[in-house]
């Protein structure tokens, strides 16, 4: 069944739902993990044989079958999805330095939450060179802006096994071959089975999310469309048609953190409202 979103929504306190004038609700998590894949159209993940725990994921999970990524190549959508804009790089030359420009991770910080990026292959903390091996700072928008410090910047060796240790919001970006860049799909899979199912799985029993998503398709249609999915407490599954794309999954992190919007796109509140019945 395929359900729509509507409406805007507020930071709450944990899935205590509060009515707002277009009918929105959103819980307040205690941790949201974003993991960026590449690529790849939905079609070539959710529901392949060689996907196996992606589309398993998709059926527990809200799998948004109308997603996109805002454009090409790869460094725009993820700016995009962290700031808000893609502040005129059109390319993914690298490095970028994007200055005090306002993004999510200032914003956490700032409001005295927090957030930290993990990149996979990241040879040490604060690490600002373009490539290490299959590490590509072109993945990591956190690392052009001045204003979210070194210690934010983080390999994904330092991903706690702990999980209530992680911040408020975290990123995670496989590297070129675990996030299906230059692998396969089937690895790539693999992968996120091996590292994030385990965070899945607890989340949904305190009170966090997932968010998996990709950064571009593969070039071979004109719509861009990419693989989202949400999954955690409080998520009602299902298969949901809203036409979203990374500003939207912005303004939700935003929304649900009580953060400034830093973009007009609005929150995506579909399988919260669809949980609750209304």
């Amino acid at each position: 069944m395929i359900r729509s979103n509507l409406v805007f929504a507020s930071c709450i306190s944990a899935f205590t739902l509060m009515a707002l004038p277009a009918q929105a609700a959103l819980p307040r998590y205690d941790h949201i993990l974003v993991v960026v894949m590449e690529n790849h159209r939905p079609g070539q993940v959710v529901g392949n044989a060689s996907a196996p725990y992606i589309t398993a994921l998709a059926r527990q999970g809200a799998n948004f079958t109308n997603s996109h990524g805002i454009g090409h190549p790869s460094q725009p959508n993820y700016l995009a999805l962290f700031s808000g804009s893609t502040h005129g790089v059109t390319s993914d030359r690298c490095p970028y330095s994007l200055a005090n420009a306002d993004n999510l991770g200032a914003q956490l910080i700032a409001a005295g939450l927090s957030f930290t990026g993990y990149s996979e292959g990241m040879p040490a903390a604060g690490y600002l060179g373009c490539r290490d091996g299959d590490y590509v700072r072109k993945h990591n928008p956190w690392a052009d802006f001045a204003n979210v410090p070194n210690r934010a910047n983080q390999p994904y060796s330092a991903f706690p096994h702990d999980f209530a240790l992680l911040p408020t919001v975290a990123f995670v970006v496989p590297n070129m071959v675990d996030d299906m860049h230059d692998g396969s799909v089937k690895a790539g899979d693999a992968w996120l089975a091996a590292h994030i199912d385990a965070y899945v799985q607890w989340a949904k029993v305190h009170n966090s999310l997932l968010i998996l998503t990709f950064d571009e398709d593969d070039y071979l249609t004109s719509t861009n469309q990419i693989p989202t999915i949400m999954a955690g407490a409080g998520i009602a599954p299902g298969d949901y048609g809203d036409l979203i794309n990374h500003y939207n999954i912005l303004a939700t992190i935003e929304s649900m953190c009580g953060l400034p919007a830093l973009t007009t796109a609005p929150p995506i509140s579909a399988p919260f409202m669809a949980r609750t019945g209304d």
